[in-house]
């Protein structure tokens, strides 16, 4: 019985030593074949301006080819299921607003094809994308303080666009609601656009909106900008106050975008992935373009992009529960 355990024990040893040569050279190989970077959201958009800086990178550091595959539809989360079951071997990956993700695991639980903190191996944290504070010029404020008084003297008259119930634009607003003590009718949109559109026209009076779908009609006047979301000012936009400078310490809203690779990808993997991004995130081409795109760099490590997301998770899970915000 011994001798049979001894060489049961001496097989399981082989075989382990097997498994993690075979893992060293996939790692050391890595990449031997063209890697697919899934965007989940259509040509043209923000998510799909990164995704292509990145993979444009990736490719000349790693040698092979990068294929941008955008896989969109129901609000990103078909490219992200997509990427949640493809086989982890680093060959296709994910770049996510993980926020977006959060939040929609939140109100869809069970129903997306995935699992945010389960179904994926963060690779690293790619940036920071603010949100803006904007008000029709016909409203009667110049800064946050002088609407956070318009709101309370005119209760429930002033209202708020947003791309949808549980999108983050709503809940930035709701979030806004709360720490402001103020009242504001949401009206949900099915875009940016439409929302842009009505709030230019004097439909809606407020909007909390991304980089993109703005700047122009700052620029020429069409819109007044009093806020940046993001704990500190942005670099691009520069001239606008913090929350906390606005009399919101508390308030902190930004769109954080990652590189995933699906759950079971090897360490070794990830690392290597994780060492070319970091790379690519802190080159000087990559920040100049950023700064066009708003995009606050951040490069992480893997287990510190494991962490954000547990903490997103958490912290949109708080604000869903208090503004009882319902999926439609």
């Amino acid at each position: 019985m011994k001798l049979a355990s001894h060489f049961l024990n001496l097989a399981v040893a082989s075989r382990l030593c097997v498994t993690a040569t075979a893992g060293a050279q996939t790692a050391q190989d890595f990449p031997n074949k063209p890697i697919t970077l899934v965007v989940a959201y259509p040509p043209g958009g923000g998510a799909d301006a990164i995704g292509r800086l990145i993979g444009q990178k990736l490719q000349e550091n790693l040698g092979k080819s990068v294929v941008i595959d955008n896989r969109a539809g129901f609000s990103g989360n078909i490219g992200a299921a997509y990427v949640a079951k493809a086989a982890p071997d680093g060959y296709t990956l994910l770049i996510a607003p993980w926020t977006t993700y959060a939040i929609n695991s939140l109100l869809f639980p069970g129903k997306l094809g995935y699992a945010l903190d389960k179904d994926f191996a963060p690779v690293t944290v790619i940036g920071f994308l603010p949100l803006i504070l904007l008000v029709n010029p016909q409203v009667a404020a110049n800064s946050v303080a002088d609407l956070i008084a318009l709101a309370k003297s005119k209760p429930e008259l002033i209202s708020y666009g947003s791309t949808g119930p549980g999108s983050l634009e709503h809940i930035s607003a709701e979030m806004f609601k709360r720490q402001a003590n103020v009242n504001m009718v949401h009206v949900p949109y099915k875009g940016n656009g439409p929302a842009v559109t009505d709030l230019i026209g004097g439909q809606i009076q407020v909007l909390f909106a991304t980089a993109p779908t703005w700047a122009a009609h700052v620029n020429s006047g069409r819109l007044k900008a009093l806020m940046v979301t993001t704990p500190n000012r942005n670099e691009t936009f520069s001239d606008l106050p913090s929350p906390k400078e606005s009399g919101l310490p508390s308030f902190e809203v930004f769109s954080t975008y990652g590189l995933l690779a699906p759950a079971g990808t090897p360490p070794a993997i990830v690392r290597r992935l994780n060492e070319e991004m970091v790379k690519i995130l802190q080159a000087p081409d990559t920040k100049a373009r950023f700064k066009v795109l708003g995009v606050d760099p951040a490069p992480s490590t893997p287990e510190a992009a494991a962490q954000r997301v547990t903490n997103d998770l958490a912290k949109w899970g708080q604000v869903i529960k208090e503004a009882n915000i319902k999926a439609e």
